[in-house]
């Protein structure tokens, strides 16, 4: 669809029908095309606060995946968990309408803006998304933004602005990145992940290295120096290439840094002459790197080196990203992060570490039967930075458990390592065992987040 004009359904008022519109992404999506002044109808499966959002705004939503919903579309848009067996998009093929997937929506949205962010990485996508939203913002440049989870300055998942500044979350999973169309390609780091897609960590970093093609002559790379695989990702691409990294190797790096029980605070220097001075609000060093990527975006695109250190200092923190729940009756403090690979999951228990709390009891819910048998080792090594673990049933996801894996085989590779089937057993378990300078992280991508609100008593 690379010749498919996506502004012509928008500008002459078509129907654009959305399948599976519920989604953090597609929900976006479903807001800023009723914006641009498109006629949006949409299904799911399950009505919620988002798709009523939606609804009020002028969606026309149906609760069910029907063939009859597209009888009226123009144009049909799936996300990619939607395949060519479900009803709706069979009976848009039958009628021969133009069906394509969410990214593909993305990328022709994006070809409208001067600047196009596309921040990629296997970590830390949405917290550097909303760090360049927050600097965006206090630079007054008014960008768009399209980011991964809720962020409370923009009031959701999805800011619009003016046409100068499209800031996207950018995720390489089913090479959804791949359909963009960056002027800045971010990539904060490349790790094994998605192993139920990717072959191995060479097919990961080949998918980056097509991302970062994408790029136009007078576009920039802005790449993490610390991350080998992300430096192979982009080796041999001829475009600006921006490096930074935690040493003067890289063209952004930090100078006296000082560390506040783990909220750090550093000059920005770029190729030996000091950037900014930035004091982040967020805890944790993975943090700064997001924080130098940020920086060298600024520095590329020209924007105000003070008003950009004002921005991250004025960035908190997204949903589920190191996201204070609550404190419990006896004084312990629960927090959720939605860390769900064993890197990130190693940078949110480092980060606790070096915060005044007395023991760190990590609440974890693995992802994906696949990621866990792929990276069991990694997951217990990740998990042995705590006190104690307790740890959940699988999340599936998208699977099905043809591994032959539980939480319990993480569980049992640990010391005083604790599986239970049920949240209400684990949730017994902490308060039985939480004492009153305790940290309790509940962490994990799925609905492990539901067990923190149950322990305090002031939930957030």
């Amino acid at each position: 669809m690379s010749d498919f004009s996506l502004k012509s359904y928008v500008t002459d008022h078509k129907t654009i029908h959305l399948v599976g519109i519920g989604g953090v992404s597609m929900s976006a999506l479903a807001e800023l095309l009723l914006h641009l002044g498109a006629k949006v109808t949409g299904s799911d499966r399950t009505e919620t606060d988002v798709t009523d959002k939606l609804a009020k705004l002028g969606a026309s939503i149906t609760y069910a995946h029907l063939p009859e919903n597209v009888d009226s579309a123009d144009l049909v848009i799936r996300t990619a968990a939607v395949h060519d067996d479900n009803p709706e998009i069979a009976h848009a093929r039958e009628l021969g309408i133009p069906v394509m997937e969410r990214a593909q929506a993305w990328g022709k949205i994006m070809l409208e803006y001067k600047h196009a962010v596309c921040v990629s990485g296997t970590h830390g996508k949405t917290t550097t998304t909303s760090m360049l939203t927050m600097i965006g913002i206090e630079c007054g440049s008014d960008p768009t933004v399209m980011v991964g989870s809720n962020l409370d300055a923009i009031g959701g998942t999805l800011r619009i602005g003016a046409h100068d500044y499209f800031i996207a979350e950018s995720c390489e999973y089913t090479n959804s990145f791949l359909s963009f169309h960056p002027t800045v390609a971010v990539v904060l780091n490349v790790d094994a992940d998605h192993l139920d897609f990717f072959k191995d960590i060479d097919d990961i970093i080949h998918s980056f290295h097509r991302f970062c093609e994408l790029v136009p002559e007078n576009g920039a790379i802005v790449v993490n120096h610390d991350s080998a695989n992300a430096m192979k990702a982009v080796a041999g691409i001829d475009r600006t290439c921006i490096t930074f990294g935690t040493t003067p190797e890289a063209d952004v790096y930090p100078e006296n840094v000082t560390d506040n029980h783990g909220y750090y605070s550093f000059d920005v220097m770029h190729k030996g002459k000091l950037f900014t001075h930035v004091d982040l609000s967020v805890p944790g060093r993975h943090n700064m790197l997001n924080a130098l990527a940020s920086c060298a975006v600024c520095i590329f695109i020209g924007l105000d080196p003070e008003k950009s250190a004002a921005g991250l200092k004025k960035f908190t923190g997204s949903s589920r990203r190191f996201q204070l729940t609550g404190h419990m009756a006896n004084g312990a403090t629960v927090i959720d992060d939605y860390a769900h690979h064993p890197t990130e999951m190693t940078a949110t228990l480092k980060t606790a570490r070096e915060m005044d709390f007395d023991r760190i009891i990590c609440v974890f819910q693995s992802h994906t039967y696949s990621r866990t048998k792929a990276l069991l080792p990694q997951f217990v090594e990740a998990l042995k930075l705590c006190d104690k673990a307790i740890v959940a049933d699988i999340y599936a996801a998208r699977e099905k458990n043809t591994f032959g894996i539980s939480g319990k085989d993480i569980a049992d590779q640990l010391d005083g390592g604790e599986y239970y089937p049920s949240f209400e057993q684990i949730e017994a378990r902490v308060r039985e065992i939480a004492q009153p300078n305790d940290l309790i992280i509940t962490m994990g991508a799925g609905n492990i987040n539901g067990i923190g609100p149950k322990l305090c008593v002031d939930a957030k």
